[in-house]
């Protein structure tokens, strides 16, 4: 079983847009700052071996001998100490989920990778995440395509990460505080949507909110006690096709429904 990060609870706050610098213009590093992307490179590269060893040994379930090579770049490449506090920065490449405050945490490597493989992302997409945690998903998929749009229920994490996605240089996420049960209809339809908390269905505003030909993945309780992680695709007329991928152990997803 895998788990995954962070709990969604109920509320719709206010949404807002992260402006930020280029991160090739960001300046003032401290020591320590470079001790740890320094590490943290060596670290990400055992990560990395990690994530594939996973991949290999799930492959009964998910089919998948390896990643798409575009994901694995970008998970080698995002600074995985960045979205942890600083008690658990020792611990950032481990792949296994990690504290962020407020009874939550970052999900494990392996299922971030995962679960955006599944997605199967273009450059020019526009994502929905359902769950934005201390960030490190969104950038994730910010590095993948044109624009994310990522929703946290749990106001302090939401600004938190706002400002750490921007003061990271990802221009292309716009976040909200909010119940993400619901989506965000407004900037709908989205050709990808990701989901990190387990759902008891489906949820229909999701589907209504997927455009035709887009993807959706989700944990879906499937039982007293278990769950699937679920790829759900629309086609062109608009049906729907679900394939569960992986037994999985996730919070649940809460709101209005």
């Amino acid at each position: 079983m895998y788990k995954c990060a962070f709990s969604i609870t109920l509320g719709l706050v206010f949404s807002f847009t992260i402006a930020c610098q280029d991160r090739r213009m960001l300046a003032g590093k401290s020591a320590t700052d470079s001790i740890a992307e320094a590490n943290g490179s060596q670290q990400s590269r055992k990560m990395i071996r990690e994530i594939e060893a996973d991949v290999r040994a799930s492959r009964q379930y998910t089919g998948k001998q390896h990643l798409d090579p575009r994901v694995m770049d970008v998970m080698a490449r995002v600074p995985r100490h960045e979205f942890v506090p600083l008690t658990e920065r020792v611990q950032a490449y481990e792949n296994r989920p990690l504290s962020i405050g407020q009874g939550q945490t970052i999900s494990q490597p392996f299922i971030v990778a995962l679960m955006t493989d599944l997605l199967e992302l273009e450059p020019d997409d526009i994502v929905l995440e359902v769950g934005t945690g201390s960030g490190y998903q969104a950038a994730v998929l910010a590095e993948l395509v044109s624009k994310v749009y990522t929703i946290e229920i749990v106001e302090p994490l939401g600004r938190a990460a706002a400002e750490r996605l921007g003061r990271l240089g990802y221009r292309n996420i716009e976040c909200r505080i909010g119940d993400g049960y619901a989506g965000w209809p407004e900037q709908a339809p989205f050709d990808a949507i990701i989901v990190t908390a387990a759902a008891q269905h489906l949820p229909p505003p999701l589907v209504e909110q997927l455009a035709p030909g887009g993807r959706l993945v989700v944990p879906v309780a499937s039982g007293l006690l278990e769950e699937q992680l679920v790829v759900v695709t629309k086609s062109e007329s608009g049906s729907i096709q679900t394939r569960e991928v992986l037994p999985v152990r996730f919070v649940p997803l809460t709101g209005e429904h």
